[in-house]
């Protein structure tokens, strides 16, 4: 594996983003990604869990008030995000480390589960890291944004603000995972939920609240919903604002000329 690291710009963004961000969003928006983790592992069990650019450690404080596993750890490529989820006292975290986003500090196979919860798509250098949770790994869950939609190349500022240098569809997840060498078991097209959507409508945009503006919100969702359960899994993954497998290391690697 290429001796990469991160870009320092990058490192110095993600620092103050943990120092200014708004702990009430965070916590919202980690609710909805850690329901999914529990979703797509149902019927599963994992006892030594890693998770993989753990911002402040909100998804694993939700997990572990859960009784999602026994142990946790965590690594972070910023020290801001490293004292948040020391602060936090999760139960059953043995280690909190900071990393350079791309080696992780453990030996292979040293755990049941890692989870990279909308990580990817912040990535300079996807494959060298989908390698090392290979390595060190049985299994993954990856969720990312669905941020690819026609024209996305018009809205570059847009998603830049986020820090968002990748985008992708479940499709280019799948390809790019299975060209990887992973095996995917399970996966989860999901939609942003409406509470989501008011708390970013009305405190992140500062909006003034309407019962029109919630009834539209309310209507949208469920209409989208109710539409992809009837014509099925292709419209699913259009509606989605998010995508999350569960994947292992495949038994067969595919040979890549």
């Amino acid at each position: 594996m290429d001796q990469q690291i991160i870009s320092g710009n990058v490192k110095n963004a993600y620092d103050e983003f943990y120092q200014k961000h708004d702990e009430a969003w965070r916590m919202l928006s980690a609710k909805y990604k850690a329901q999914h983790i529990i979703d797509i592992c149902k019927g599963r069990a994992f006892k030594k869990v890693l998770e993989v650019g753990a911002g402040d450690g909100s998804i694993l404080k939700i997990l572990a008030d859960q009784n999602f596993a026994p142990e946790y750890h965590a690594v972070e490529i910023s020290e801001s995000g490293v004292e948040h989820i020391k602060s936090r006292n999760i139960k059953g975290l043995q280690s909190v480390q900071l990393f350079d986003g791309y080696h992780l500090p453990f030996e292979d196979s040293s755990f049941d589960l890692i989870i990279l919860s909308h990580v990817l798509e912040h990535v300079e250098h996807e494959r060298l890291l989908l390698r090392e949770l290979k390595r060190v790994a049985s299994y993954c869950v990856i969720e990312v944004p669905r941020d690819y939609k026609a024209g996305v190349d018009n809205r570059i500022k847009h998603f830049l603000a986020y820090g968002h240098i990748n985008v992708y569809t479940p499709t280019s997840l799948r390809y790019l995972l299975r060209t990887e060498g992973f095996e995917i078991e399970k996966d989860l097209p999901s939609m942003i939920e409406p509470e989501v959507t008011r708390f970013n409508t009305y405190i992140n945009q500062k909006k003034p609240k309407s019962f029109l503006t919630n009834l539209k919100i309310a209507a949208e969702f469920t209409v989208k919903n109710n539409l992809a359960k009837i014509f099925g899994k292709k419209l699913e993954e259009q509606f989605a604002n998010a995508y999350t497998v569960l994947c292992k290391r495949a038994d067969q690697q595919l040979e890549i000329f």
